[in-house]
């Protein structure tokens, strides 16, 4: 099996620098790029009045990402309307809660927030199920998401606030790496709707999740690095041991 040498993560680059990616990097001599194949646009206020839903209708809201927080308040103010100060918040983790410092006095409102997963947050959701609920999401909702909320008897309305849109990677029509990293089925037609023609050959495709693998084999490619799995539950884990392997260091 040939080398790896260089690798292009399809994700914007880590803000810490004690990410596992520039371990890696060093601990193994590999260039590792970081380019995000997909990118967040807003939907246009205009657009957003065409699905008839008044924020201020409900007084709870969902939130699953940092995204759905940021777009959640642009539409408010796009809206010229004022969020009540008795407003509930369950947020999908900690982290995403606390970022609601960014519009609101955190420790004046009610937030709750679960682990990390959806799953948790219901449990915390059913304790208020009085509640009528706003979902701020993306034109690709997850399906568990509404799935989870309709089985525990949630009343809730999703808001399409967002869009996960193709990024243009026009610049890297002659740039090539050994591996290429995807998360998501997004960053799989991102690849082939800027580069169309796009041949695999040598060049070795890692994917995380099993809706990206799907995504990577209806494409026609082939997967040589897989997470997450018992023995690589993380990317950067599931590189290290193919590189390891490859490249053959002990």
């Amino acid at each position: 099996m040939l080398k790896v040498k260089s690798v292009l993560v399809s994700q914007p680059k880590p803000e810490s620098d004690k990410s596992p990616y520039f371990e890696l990097a060093d601990e193994y001599k590999v260039d590792i790029d970081f380019r995000p194949f997909i990118h967040v646009e807003g939907v246009p206020s205009k657009e957003f009045r065409l699905q008839r839903i008044n924020l201020l209708d409900f007084n709870a809201v969902i939130f699953t990402s940092r995204n759905a927080v940021d777009h959640y308040f642009r539409a408010a103010e796009e809206a010229r309307i004022t969020i009540p100060d008795d407003m509930k918040y369950f947020c999908i983790s900690e982290s995403t809660a606390f970022y609601l410092q960014k519009y609101i006095v955190y420790r004046k409102r009610k937030i709750f927030y679960g682990q990390q997963t959806f799953a948790d947050l219901i449990t915390v959701i059913k304790k208020h199920k009085d509640c009528n609920f706003i979902l701020p999401c993306t034109d690709i909702l997850r399906p568990n998401i509404p799935t989870l909320l309709e089985k525990n008897g949630i009343n809730f309305k999703p808001a399409t606030l967002y869009r996960t849109v193709c990024s243009d990677l026009s610049d890297l029509k002659n740039v090539n790496y050994d591996v290429l990293v995807f998360f998501s089925p997004s960053g799989i037609k991102s690849l082939y709707q800027n580069f169309p023609d796009f041949k695999q050959n040598k060049t070795r495709i890692a994917v995380f999740g099993p809706t990206t693998a799907k995504a990577a084999e209806e494409a026609g490619l082939n997967i040589d690095i897989a997470a997450p799995q018992p023995e690589s539950p993380s990317m950067t884990r599931a590189l290290e041991l193919y590189i390891k392997k490859v490249n053959k260091k002990k």
